[in-house]
């Protein structure tokens, strides 16, 4: 009897010890599954040694918008807006959770061209490209939508903007030519890719044939047989560095009298017009404005993060960030995000009996920017100063450019179309500026421009030159076709009237140049 109760006893303890136990493990692996996201959140906080700080949140570190699928009227509205005339316009909206640069207009048989403004974009039909009796619109669209970008490897840079053309799919009897900016130091590192897809449709990037593509120094230029989605990307080849061309540009807001704080920001952007004109743009709801000319960057492919270090900041004032030294990573750079860097600094008393009105008015802040690893190599030296004086910072005036005759956009279009190409005899933009009485300096001067004939027509509407003399001058140079293209804006015949002859501009434009 003795041994059957000893025997017994420590199974008896198995059950009554070991079943809790094990309930209670179970349990616990019940709760960790199905707990809370916030309760999970909380342990795993607390299970770190040390809380790290996040750096200031930037466009390309937040998450991906999931956006609800788009109805049919509300497609039809997103490309109806993108394609109705512009009247030479260039519009900045956001359509559809995308933020859009566009110009659209119709076009006949005669051709007609799309710019636009401060982008490096254009888009130039020939004449002939639609069959007469027709009309097409035509739209020119830059996507600063990230996420209509190319899915890049690590190897591979973004070296320009998207860009659209539509509508989508459209076809010519001519081929029509494509202009965009891009930042590869080497051209013929740069591939330029399409996308055979509608603009809210899913991207399908595929690299274009060789054919009908040039690229320049720091253009692409393809000649398009139907509309679509276009950029470029930087592809090296193997044992070759792939590098481009970055520009930093500083901003800030106006510093006020008495005003304690003031925060810096620096994008790193690709060296193309579009890229500044975002960074302007993303700046206007804060205030912000481009203190001085950019500054460009040898930017290496060598995956090399982007360090910015705070040097110096003059007397009176310091550094409200716990670092002075801000990290951008490679990728967002190398695949064209825009990324930006700020430093807050707060003005500081003599001593703390001292009010803000004492404090110094001005500030100077010095900067270095270098890839990691190549500090001791290459380096570029940002200078910042601002002070309350600065005309700039009251509120920025109103810009009343002097009284002028401007030409109709479509009509300035046309006649830069038609002066733009250089010819045999020099009976182009040069013969213009000749009449006008430029020397030949400034004719070489002008043909540095990035559109000579746009430069010439700009200086003759800046002196409130007319119609009808400049109908007189193109008859004068027996450009007959330029005249016929005046002739349609003035309706009748014009009399020759010439305002004191070429030499009364010349003066005139001598000053202005």
């Amino acid at each position: 009897m003795f041994f059957h109760e000893s025997s017994f006893q420590p199974t008896q303890f198995l059950l009554l010890v070991g079943v809790p136990v094990a309930s209670a493990l179970l349990l616990v692996q019940c709760v960790r599954w199905h707990c809370p996201r916030w309760l999970r959140a909380r342990w795993n906080l607390e299970s770190q040694e040390e809380p790290v700080s996040e750096p200031v949140p930037l466009p390309e570190s937040e998450s991906p918008r999931h956006c609800p699928p788009a109805t049919l009227p509300e497609m039809v509205a997103f490309y109806q807006e993108l394609h109705t005339p512009t009247q030479g316009q260039t519009i900045i909206r956001q359509l559809m959770h995308k933020l859009l640069v566009f110009s659209a207009r119709e076009v006949d048989h005669r051709g007609g061209c799309l710019i636009l403004q401060d982008t490096g974009i254009s888009l130039l039909i020939p004449p002939g490209a639609v069959a007469v009796g027709r009309q097409e619109r035509v739209s020119l669209i830059l996507v600063w939508d990230l996420s209509d970008a190319p899915s890049l490897s690590q190897a591979q840079g973004l070296v320009s903007p998207v860009v659209a053309c539509g509508p989508h799919g459209a076809f010519f009897l001519k081929p029509c030519t494509l202009t965009f900016k891009h930042c590869a130091q080497q051209p013929s590192h740069a591939r330029t890719y399409s996308s055979n897809t509608n603009l809210l449709d899913a991207k399908a990037w595929e690299p274009l044939a060789q054919s009908g593509v040039h690229t320049s120094l720091d253009e692409c230029r393809i000649e398009l047989s139907h509309f679509s989605l276009y950029t470029c990307v930087l592809e090296a080849p193997a044992g070759h560095e792939a590098r481009k061309w970055l520009q930093l540009a500083v901003f800030c807001s106006p510093l006020a009298p008495g005003q304690s704080h003031l925060q810096l920001r620096v994008y790193f952007l690709n060296n193309t017009p579009c890229a500044l004109q975002w960074a302007v743009t993303n700046e206007q709801p804060h205030g912000g404005r481009l203190r001085g000319p950019c500054q460009l960057f040898d930017f290496t492919g060598a995956r090399g993060d982007q360090y910015l270090k705070l040097k110096y900041i003059s007397e009176g004032w310091e550094n409200v960030d716990e670092s002075s030294c801000q990290l951008v990573p490679h990728l967002h750079i190398w695949h064209g995000k825009c990324p930006f860097r700020s430093f807050c600094f707060r003005r500081k008393a003599a001593n703390e009996n001292e009010d803000c009105s004492a404090l110094t008015n001005e500030i100077i802040v010095t900067m270095h920017t270098f890839q990691d690893g190549l500090e001791t190599k290459y380096m570029e030296i940002l200078r910042f100063q601002a002070s309350e004086e600065d005309s700039w910072a009251a509120p920025p005036p109103v810009f009343q450019p002097p009284a002028c005759n401007r030409l109709p956009p479509e009509l300035f279009e046309q006649l830069q179309m038609l002066l733009e190409p250089n010819s045999i005899t020099g009976n182009d933009w040069r013969r213009l500026a000749s009449h006008l009485g430029l020397c030949g300096m400034k004719i070489r001067f002008m043909s540095c421009q990035r559109s000579p004939a746009a430069a010439i027509l700009e200086l003759f509407e800046e002196q409130n030159g007319s119609l009808h003399e400049l109908h007189y001058l193109m008859t004068l140079m027996e450009r007959l076709d330029c005249a016929s293209v005046i002739q349609n804006y003035l309706g009748s015949s014009p009399a020759p009237v010439v305002r004191g002859g070429s030499k009364g501009l010349e003066l005139e434009l001598d000053v202005k140049l």
